[in-house]
């Protein structure tokens, strides 16, 4: 089976990143879904409802493409975290995470609208912190990385200092699982090297 066009809903420039390293050429198209709409207390039902909101948001736009939309946040003692909202609250959770370990969430939501079928799956990475010192917290809001990126930190730049060990996928903290996107593509019936240009 031929591979369909390729769209990721998400603006976010590391999962296109992600996607491109692994050969993927998207087309990026934005969602602009407004998050406050969907509600769960179950971590990876909010992250997977999340994914396919903006999966479907998205695929109004098309015809005969596969969408991916993903969502992340991260869970810790009972409370989930996406971007923060300000520096003073990235200092806080931040000086609530030095030390500890939490789960990085990535709904997956994938619609391949020629087949007419959805699968939806979340990546789970457990992350364990490094006990850094609050000098190292507030210079590390005031570089303003954090401050895209949901659990308040960027593996791949240079919050990457600030962890000490990840356990599961790496690119599942920056955004996209690819084993999981993988398994995802194979589950739908196609090829991967049918959408490497």
């Amino acid at each position: 089976m031929s591979a369909p066009t390729f769209v990721l809903a998400s603006a976010s420039p590391a999962r296109r990143r992600l996607l491109e390293s692994a050969g993927i050429n998207p087309l990026v198209c934005q969602s602009d879904f407004d998050e406050s709409l969907v509600e769960s207390n179950d971590p990876m039902t909010l992250v997977n409802l999340l994914a396919q909101s903006k999966a479907q948001v998205v695929s109004k736009k098309f015809e005969n493409c596969l969408i991916l939309g993903c969502d992340s946040l991260l869970a810790m003692e009972n409370q989930t975290f996406g971007k923060p909202q300000s520096p003073g609250e990235a200092i806080r959770r931040w000086q609530k995470m030095r030390g500890k370990s939490g789960q990085l969430l990535t709904g997956h939501a994938l619609l391949d609208q020629r087949q007419d079928r959805w699968i939806v799956k979340c990546g789970i990475t457990n992350v364990h912190f490094a006990d850094v010192d609050d000098e190292t917290i507030t210079s590390y809001i005031d570089s303003g990385e954090p401050m895209a990126c949901a659990g308040c930190f960027a593996l791949e730049g240079k919050g990457g200092l600030l962890v000490e060990k990840i356990e599961g996928s790496h690119s599942n903290v920056i955004g996209l699982s690819l084993p999981l996107l993988r398994t995802m593509l194979q589950e739908l019936g196609y090829q991967l090297a049918h959408f490497w240009s």
